[in-house]
C-alpha cells in the first residue's frame, strides 16, 4: 500500500507542470555553469561553481528517481531510450573524476546534460524523433547529392586546377570548394577567378547552386516537414486512443458501481 501511495505521489510530481519547469530551469543553469567554467576565474568562484554543479547533479538524480518510482512497470522504465540516456548521464556525473585521468570524459558527460532538455520537453522529443525517422529517406537524397558533388568536383579539378591549385588541386579539395560555393561563402570570388580564363564558367557554378542549394536542400526540408506532420498525426491518434480507453474504463467503473447499488437495494 505504501509503495502504491509513493508511486501515486511520484506520478503527481512528475506530471506537475511546475516540476517540469523547475527541471528545465535547472538544465539551463547547468548549461550556464558549463559555459562559466570555460573562463579563467578565481579559485573561490571555481569552488562555488563546483558546489553548484554537485547540487545540480543531486537534483538530477532525485528527478530520475521520481520518474522511476512514477512508472507503473519498473522493468519497462529502461525500455525508453531517453530514460537510459538520462540515467547514464546522471550516474556518470556522480563519479568524482575532476582530479583523475578521466577528468576530460567527466567534463564531456556534463556537457551532454544540456541534451536532457530534449528528454524533458515533449515538443523537442517529437522534433528529434521526426528527424531520426526521416534519416532513411534523407540518406538517398544525401547519396544523390554526393554523386552530384563528386561529378562537379571532378570537372572542377580538370578545368580549374591550373588556375588555383589551392582551391581545385584535387577532387577532395574541389569538394570543399564546392561546399563553400553551396553555402555562398564568398563564392563569387571563386567564380570570377575562373571566369578570367573561362568566361562561360559561370554556367558551372550556377548549375551547381541550382542543383544543390535550391533543389536538394528543398527536398530535405520537404522530407523533414512530411515526417513531422506524420509524427504529429501519430501522437494525436495515440492521445485519442488513450482518451478513448480512459472513457471506456470510466464507463465500466460506473456500470460496476450501478450494479453494486442495485444489488444492495435488492438485498435490502
Amino acid at each position: 500500500m505504501n509503495i502504491e501511495r509513493l508511486q501515486a505521489r511520484s506520478q503527481a510530481i512528475r506530471d506537475n507542470r511546475a516540476f517540469e519547469l523547475f527541471v528545465v530551469s535547472i538544465i539551463i543553469i547547468s548549461a550556464l555553469l558549463i559555459g562559466a567554467k570555460t573562463y579563467q576565474v578565481s579559485d573561490t568562484w571555481m569552488l562555488v561553481l563546483n558546489i553548484l554543479d554537485t547540487g545540480i547533479t543531486v537534483i538530477f538524480l532525485v528527478e530520475i528517481l521520481i520518474r522511476f518510482m512514477a512508472t507503473a512497470d519498473k522493468r519497462r522504465f529502461f525500455h525508453n531510450g531517453w530514460n537510459v540516456f538520462d540515467t547514464l548521464v546522471v550516474v556518470i556525473s556522480l563519479i568524482p573524476v575532476e582530479h583523475s585521468e578521466t577528468a576530460m570524459i567527466g567534463r564531456l558527460v556534463r556537457i551532454f546534460r544540456v541534451l536532457r532538455m530534449v528528454s524533458i520537453i515533449p515538443e523537442l522529443r517529437m522534433l528529434l524523433n521526426s528527424l531520426l525517422r526521416a534519416l532513411p529517406q534523407l540518406g538517398y537524397v544525401i547519396l544523390l547529392m554526393f554523386i552530384i558533388y563528386y561529378i562537379y568536383a571532378a570537372i572542377g579539378t580538370t578545368l580549374f586546377s591550373h588556375i588555383n591549385p589551392v582551391l581545385w588541386g584535387d577532387i577532395s579539395i574541389s569538394m570543399l570548394t564546392l561546399f563553400r560555393v553551396m553555402t555562398f561563402e564568398d563564392w563569387t570570388d571563386v567564380m570570377y577567378e575562373t571566369m578570367d580564363v573561362y568566361p562561360l564558367s559561370w554556367m558551372y557554378y550556377l548549375s551547381f547552386i541550382f542543383l544543390t542549394t535550391f533543389a536538394f536542400l528543398n527536398m530535405v526540408i520537404g522530407i523533414v516537414v512530411n515526417v513531422l506532420e506524420d509524427e504529429h498525426a501519430r501522437e494525436k491518434a495515440e492521445q485519442d486512443a488513450a482518451d478513448g480507453v480512459a472513457t471506456i474504463d470510466d464507463l465500466a467503473n460506473e456500470i460496476r458501481e450501478l450494479k453494486a447499488m442495485l444489488k444492495k437495494q435488492s438485498t435490502d
